[in-house]
């Protein structure tokens, strides 16, 4: 199991990319996996291909309509089981609380 965080961004289209943003967001979606959407990427979990291949479909289908296209990738492979997302963001809230 992985967690993904992923940005597709198209170069030379101006400031704003929310209309590729919700183009991926669909595609995350379809796909059923556990995923979250913040201001700079999308976290995603799950199996390995099954991740890398929601990555391609969302840098495919924006590249459809760009010339150029950058897509990063960010991999935590961990021995963990599902659910990792909300895992990590409770651990840190619970020490928040302790403090």
């Amino acid at each position: 199991m992985i967690v993904c965080e992923f940005s597709v961004v198209p170069l030379g289209r101006g400031e704003s990319v929310s209309a590729e943003v919700a183009q991926c967001l669909r595609i995350v979606r379809e796909s059923g996996l556990s995923h979250q959407l913040t201001a700079m990427g999308t976290l995603l979990e799950g199996e390995w291909d099954e991740v890398m291949a929601v990555v391609r479909r969302c840098h495919e289908a924006v590249r459809a309509r760009n010339r150029r296209v950058l897509t990063t990738i960010r991999i935590d492979d961990r021995d963990a089981p599902p659910g990792r997302l909300q895992a990590k963001v409770r651990s840190v809230e619970e020490k928040l609380a302790r403090a």
